[in-house]
């Protein structure tokens, strides 16, 4: 009797991608998330007889910076293809994309390792530009459904991966480093939420050691990482419960409602669509120089500086993930680093204080008040022991309000640390006093008390007391 044991998940992923663009791809309309339906239309969105389409320049840079970002082949001439299907979002009755000939092919992510999972190189297959359809809205208008075609024309990327994915968290952690590629691009700001980022997910089972692929069936519209991984294992349960029933998968279209997936359509093969070329639109065709140009301005992507922030600056395989989880963060520390001389102690105030800041906030570092330069001037006070590690996180909450300098602060709010032997030990004398039980125990011997006495003495100051001559100040009492 064989066991799920026996099976081999088998995963390809399509994951569609908005560019950054202001207007879409084949007319002037604006692209603008949470305008008034149908606002944004005009006669080519909306299909209207003698309009016909032009291709945003903008958008091809973009997808083209995408495609060489992901280490694809970008081909100088591709064409644009009609593909023919109904939905009643979609004013055309067919889809401007492409088919045989894609801007793009040969392209791979390498997989960052995290935990027991090793990293793994997916292969891409095709990076192709496509229009957006509109949108069906079902929860608006009691016993209706609305279309809003705002959406309708906005430009996209398909980016299609080979079925080289064998486990729900080799899919999440492609998917993550492919956001992490785009957003460090910047060719989209891959907000799932908003839908400029969504997922097909193509699942398959096939025994142990089989080359040939099952039959698969795709779960479309996936808007989470999450919900990626929860999606593909109860499907591949599904595939195997089947198969070991004796009966066969049916090749259709699946949705996801967070806990199951339940079918929807058969799923189409490429004939049903009824591919042909675009007659409006002439094949794309870049020179050469312009690639090179895109080329040369890519900025460093994540592996690299992944790689850079390893070797330059000593950090743990961690401190670089957090830190390189978005290039604005990235950006952050590293002129941090060079600001304050001290490249783990920036880390740990990124990765603790600032990040902190930003969650309780919703604050993009982009929009933070606190300048990494100024923070840097915060770091030299500590290490220069103008103050103390305390007061500078009294000072770096000021900055966040007042936006003033760090130095002009602690000398407002009496910050500067203190290491005035009589003021010291005039602190440590009213401790003494208010704590008689635990001063006497302390010259009795227990030593573990030390702690407790400084840790007075710095609420008492403040936080101002030079903690190091307060150590030494209290541990002669114990002698």
């Amino acid at each position: 009797m064989s066991t799920a044991g026996d099976w081999e998940l088998v995963v390809g992923l399509e994951v569609h991608v908005q560019l950054k663009t202001r207007t879409k791809l084949f007319c002037g309309c604006l692209v603008q998330f949470g305008a008034q339906p149908n606002a944004n239309t005009c006669p080519v969105c909306l299909a209207l007889p003698g309009a016909l389409p032009v291709a945003n320049a903008h958008a091809v840079e973009l997808a083209t910076r995408a495609s060489l970002a992901l280490g694809c082949t970008l081909h100088p001439m591709s064409i644009f293809a009609r593909k023919n299907y109904f939905y009643p979002d979609s004013p055309k009755g067919y889809q401007i994309s492409q088919f045989d000939q894609p801007l793009a092919t040969d392209g791979f992510i390498d997989t960052v390792p995290r935990g027991d999972f090793p990293p793994v190189r997916i292969g891409i297959t095709r990076v192709h530009m496509e229009e957006d359809a509109g949108k069906s809205i079902h929860d608006r208008f009691p016993g209706v459904s609305a279309i809003d075609l705002n959406r309708s024309g906005t430009p996209l990327v398909e980016i299609v991966s080979e079925p080289d994915i064998r486990s729900a968290e080799q899919a999440g952690s492609y998917l993550r480093e492919l956001k992490l590629i785009l957003e460090y691009v910047d060719v989209s700001d891959v907000s799932m939420e908003e839908g400029s980022l969504r997922v097909d997910a193509n699942v398959s089972a096939r025994r142990r050691g089989a080359t040939t692929l099952g039959t698969k069936t795709e779960i479309k519209n996936l808007n989470s990482f999450s919900g990626v991984e929860r999606a593909i294992d109860v499907e591949f349960a599904r595939h195997v419960s089947l198969l070991e029933a004796g009966e066969p998968i049916v090749q259709q279209t699946m949705l996801w409602d967070g806990v199951n997936v339940r079918p929807t359509r058969s799923k189409e093969g490429s004939h049903d669509y009824r591919y042909f070329p675009e007659p409006d639109l002439p094949p794309l065709v870049l020179e050469q120089a312009w690639i090179d140009r895109i080329r040369d301005g890519l900025t460093e992507l994540p592996a690299a500086r992944r790689r850079r922030f390893t070797a330059a600056f000593g950090l743990s395989a961690y401190d670089v993930d957090v830190l390189t989880s978005s290039p604005r963060i990235a950006e952050y520390f590293e002129t941090l680093a060079s600001a304050s001389g001290e490249p783990k102690t920036a880390a740990n105030w990124v990765m603790g204080d600032v990040l902190a800041q930003l969650k309780q906030t919703g604050q993009d570092i982009a929009d933070f008040p606190v300048a990494a330069a100024a923070l840097g001037d915060l770091l030299r006070l500590v290490r220069d022991g103008t103050v103390t590690l305390t007061s500078a996180k009294r000072v770096f909450a000021q900055m966040i309000v007042s936006g003033d300098a760090p130095l002009d602060i602690a000398n407002r709010e009496g910050l500067i640390k203190v290491d005035d032997d009589s003021q010291l030990s005039a602190w440590i004398k009213e401790v003494l006093a208010e704590m008689p039980d635990e001063a006497a125990r302390f010259r009795g011997g227990e030593k573990r008390l030390q702690g407790v006495l400084i840790g007075a003495v710095m609420k008492k100051s403040k936080g101002r007391a030079d903690p190091k001559m307060v150590s030494q100040l209290v541990a002669r009492l114990g002698t």
